[in-house]
């Protein structure tokens, strides 16, 4: 739907855009590009065509996800640079070779992976401590785990420290639609902050990173999360991959892991 949507606009329109949307002055972008401010000015303006060769090398200068920089190729009259193929398709499958590896050596801790959408692609079967007596409604596919975070019926009344863990996935969410300037992302980011949830009262000013606490019938677990995203990806499926791994914070909750509490 975005790609559509961009590629209807005149390509300098897009490229004003996104360099406005990363603070950059015409003579900062022209700059980094080894190009003049005048060229740049041209080219937003329409009194020059951009090259294939020159809108890819603004697209790296103004970091531009690779789905965008195909909309900028459509809009400049030229074809995409950058494939996007299913995980399911030939070409992918040592990426999901990968992944499943990654989920099944993360057990016996949780680990999801998601699309640019937040939208659960896959998971190993740790998850299911997250998800069991959740709504129905939130588990049908495509299940979004930010949804699934916050939502009154999804994990949140579960969820220990939710004005902390919730202002941390909302901060997430907004530093990633200043990146991506995605609708849909704004969209859920408005649905999210609707939905009922504590001020984030207990929060560590020492604390190096919030943890989520998450209260189980085994008892509280406390686990760490990191984001790991493939290196240098020439693939839009791929670039838009995130593998969400969550950690024992403490040594109570590596044991409760390592017994199988659920």
């Amino acid at each position: 739907m975005t790609t559509l949507i961009e590629a209807q606009q005149p390509v300098g329109t897009l490229l004003r855009r996104w360099r406005e949307r990363r603070r950059l002055s015409q003579l900062d972008l022209a700059s980094r590009a080894e190009v003049s401010a005048r060229h740049v000015s041209f080219l937003e303006t329409g009194r020059s065509k951009p090259t294939k060769a020159m809108l890819l090398k603004l697209s790296e200068q103004l970091e531009i996800p690779l789905r965008e920089r195909n909309s900028l190729l459509l809009a400049g009259g030229y074809a995409p640079a950058y494939p996007e193929h299913q995980l399911s398709d030939v070409p992918m499958a040592a990426v999901a070779d990968a992944i499943a590896a990654i989920l099944g050596a993360h057990l016996p801790a949780p680990a999801v992976v998601v699309d640019r959408h937040w939208n659960m692609i896959d998971g190993n079967t740790a998850v299911a401590m997250f998800t069991e007596g959740c709504a129905l409604h939130l588990l049908e596919p495509p299940v979004n785990v930010l949804r699934l975070s916050l939502h009154p019926e999804g994990m949140a009344p579960r969820i220990v420290n939710l004005g902390q863990w919730r202002s941390h996935l909302l901060h997430r969410l907004d530093h990633q639609i200043v990146t991506t300037g995605d609708p849909f992302l704004a969209a859920l980011a408005d649905e999210l902050s609707a939905y009922p949830g504590e001020s984030p009262t207990d929060h560590d000013p020492d604390a190096l990173v919030v943890p989520l606490r998450f209260a189980t019938p085994g008892g509280e677990l406390a686990f760490l999360s990191t984001t790991t995203v493939f290196g240098t990806p020439m693939d839009v499926t791929v670039a838009e991959l995130a593998i969400e791994t969550f950690y024992p914070a403490d040594a109570p909750t590596a044991a409760a892991l390592a017994e199988g509490v659920r």
